[in-house]
């Protein structure tokens, strides 16, 4: 009987993991250490999403990415610069940056040019699995990094968000069930995002923060993320207790993003 297919988190988790070590082969963890500062405090990219109070504007986190294995790409010309500088200019609360080489083709050096030309934080946006990755995304001057509670246990996520904080960065764990809600919650997280598509499936499921927002304890930052790409879609989101909203293919398959980004700025604002 042949096997089955493998699902899509358990082959990026493969190539993750065999990128992983080539990084740390030929730029070992203790380098990497003797590259940090003094760590800043964590809470940069949590204080940025966070919609206080209520009555308030919906956050933009805005997403730089060059290709996904249900679109395809994107944008093959893709200057991470200049979409970061639209970002900038058009409202963004923060930036997200798409790393991942294999299935998405990111490239962390992105992240070092997006540092240098904006000031907005930055969320590294990869599939982690080690604490080198933490380390990686802290010298290159990132404000956050994404843990999927579907790759991770409980106890992986708890220590990844504890070395995390150590290193000034915050966790945006993202969930796409009740359970996986639940289990991010014990594990300390802050950050949480509702993927409403299933990685696994690649299923799109447009009403998955609606059900889940109301779960999500009040002093917790929740972030809607996936098929939105609308004014009505943010004026839905805006009259929850959801604090931000992660968008990337709108503006990734747009001519003029800045000019997109000011569009749904307005309607985050109501």
């Amino acid at each position: 009987m042949a096997a089955p297919p493998l699902d899509f988190l358990t082959r990026i988790a493969g190539d993750r993991r065999r990128r992983i070590a080539e990084l740390a082969a030929r730029t070992p963890g203790h380098v990497l250490r003797g590259r940090l500062g003094p760590a800043p405090p964590d809470g940069r990219l949590e204080r940025a999403l966070r919609r206080a109070p209520r009555t308030a504007p919906l956050k933009l986190l805005c997403e730089i990415k060059r290709a996904s294995p249900s679109k395809g790409i994107l944008r093959a010309d893709l200057d991470p610069v200049a979409i970061a500088r639209a970002y900038e200019a058009g409202g963004a609360a923060a930036i997200s940056i798409v790393t991942e080489p294999d299935h998405f083709q990111g490239e962390l050096t992105w992240v070092d040019a997006v540092r240098a030309a904006v000031s907005l934080p930055i969320l590294v946006k990869d599939f982690v699995l080690d604490s080198y990755q933490l380390l990686d995304a802290a010298t290159r001057g990132a404000d956050g990094v994404l843990l999927l509670a579907a790759l991770l246990s409980e106890v992986q996520t708890q220590r990844l968000i504890t070395e995390a904080r150590l290193l000034g960065l915050d966790c945006l764990v993202e969930v796409h069930d009740p359970d996986e809600l639940k289990r991010s919650l014990r594990a300390g997280a802050t950050l949480v995002g509702i993927n409403h598509r299933d990685l696994r499936t690649f299923e799109l499921d447009p009403e998955l923060s609606l059900r889940l927002l109301p779960e999500v304890p009040p002093l917790v930052c929740a972030v809607a993320e996936s098929g939105i790409s609308t004014a009505s879609d943010l004026e839905r989101l805006r009259s929850t207790r959801c604090d931000a909203v992660l968008m990337g293919e709108v503006f990734m398959t747009s001519p003029d993003p800045g000019a997109v980004l000011r569009t749904l700025s307005a309607a985050a604002r109501g």
